[in-house]
């Protein structure tokens, strides 16, 4: 097995969980090298269901090593809930779980001015409110607390002090909100120093030897290319680079160890939160597609917003990140919807485009030209070939393919693990 790069091709949800749980198999390795707790992981493992938001999807496989890397904003509460279910529900990850002691840190005043810059703002992002923005400017502008710092109990009460003085002017004085006490975060996090030093480790140096020994590593993304903060729907975005040229940095590791990338999109498209979504379905169909498809957030719980697959949008993630595979999820979701409709491109003030553009002018005021594709009523849940699929199935994903410019390998017919079709 290569070292390989699973990334969302849409706006995140794609069911990137069950694709890296499947693949970690034949892993030594799965790092998550981006994003934060605003990221929902479902793996499913028979009758078990496992809920991740930081640790790596590759966990529940037995042997397999998992690292936050250093691009990951982490939430200890959020970590801790994690490990604590994990290791009740007989998944060991002592030695097994480290976190990057390059990892920013989630503080309580992050959380804190994500709400209320949220609750202000005459256009809202719609943020998960868990204060991954704030923390990634922080990150940016030099006033980040990183897991190395909390390890230095000095140094790490000179930057909270400093860090909680001025959030606190910004509470009070432009929100009007009440301060944060100091003493009580210290003491919180004094204990959080004892419990995770266990894990800490120099990520860095970690992939480094993995590398010298051959072992085989998975780059996990979160969230999905379209919210990449820098190729995404900006500002409808995230703060962190949720695609293949975020791996490098996230992971800590050079351009030249990533062997393969496989892009992740759903057979139809969702989005949680608001910004542009061009094939966003308003009616009947896209609330089908959402009971069917079970569509409310892992990490929220809201309701997605359900529409038709953009070749447009997919097609641009390809060429940005470098897929070199495409896995198509939830195909059997589309079963009995008749007709299928996917997004050749758009109409933008009575202009026909085949790019996905920059100005958000331009992709909220979008038009889909759609084709339209035969729908297929078979149950295909229990298909383990791809020779096996209705012709319309098939089809359907050869015009992705087509359409998108990358071959379609794998495709998931349910949510199992013996659910999933490799294609040559």
């Amino acid at each position: 097995m290569p070292n390989i790069c699973v990334v969302g091709a849409q706006w995140g949800d794609e069911g990137k969980a069950g694709i890296v749980d499947l693949m970690a198999e034949d892993a030594a390795w799965v790092v998550r090298f981006q994003g934060g707790p605003n990221a929902g992981h479902t793996v499913v493992v028979g009758e078990e269901t496992f809920k991740l938001h930081l640790v790596p999807s590759g966990i529940v496989r037995p042997g397999v090593r998992c690292l936050v890397g250093q691009g990951v904003v982490v939430d200890l509460d959020v970590l801790y809930q994690e490990i604590d279910m994990l290791e009740g529900r007989g998944v060991g990850t002592q030695g097994r779980l480290f976190v990057s002691d390059r990892s920013h840190l989630i503080m309580p005043y992050h959380r804190v001015l994500d709400g209320l810059n949220e609750s202000r703002a005459s256009r809202k992002i719609g943020t998960t409110l868990k204060g991954i923005g704030p923390c990634y400017a922080d990150k940016v502008s030099y006033r980040g607390i990183r897991v190395a710092d909390l390890m230095n109990p000095t140094l790490f009460e000179e930057r909270l002090r400093s860090r909680v003085e001025s959030a606190n002017l910004l509470i009070e004085k432009i929100y009007g909100g009440d301060p944060l006490d100091f003493d009580e975060i210290h003491e919180t996090f004094r204990r959080h120093r004892e419990r995770l030093a266990p894990h800490v480790a120099d990520g860095v140096e970690l992939l480094h030897e993995a590398g010298l020994k051959g072992d085989h590593v998975l780059f996990e993304g979160a969230q999905g290319f379209l919210l990449d903060v820098d190729a995404g729907t900006y500002p409808y975005v995230t703060g962190s680079n949720a695609s293949t040229f975020g791996m490098s940095g996230g992971a800590g590791v050079p351009p030249r160890a990533l062997d393969r990338a496989i892009g992740i999109a759903k057979a139809y498209c969702t989005r949680v939160g608001e910004g542009p979504f061009p094939t966003e379905d308003h009616g009947p169909r896209g609330d089908l597609i959402r009971e069917r498809g079970n569509e409310f957030g892992t990490t929220t719980g809201r309701p997605r917003r359900c529409g038709w697959f953009d070749a447009v949008a997919v097609r641009y993630a390809a060429m940005a990140s470098g897929f070199d595979d495409l896995a198509v999820t939830k195909l059997d979701i589309l079963s009995g919807i008749e007709p299928l409709k996917v997004a050749v491109a758009y109409t933008v003030s009575g202009e026909r485009i085949d790019r996905f553009p920059a100005d958000l002018d331009s992709l909220m005021n979008a038009e889909p030209v759609y084709r339209e594709f035969p729908g297929f009523t078979e149950d295909i849940t229990a298909v383990t070939r791809f020779e096996d699929l209705p012709a319309n199935a098939r089809d359907y994903l050869t015009a992705l393919e087509d359409l998108v410019g990358v071959s379609v390998r794998i495709v998931s017919v349910g949510p199992e693990r013996d659910q999933v079709i490799f294609r040559d």
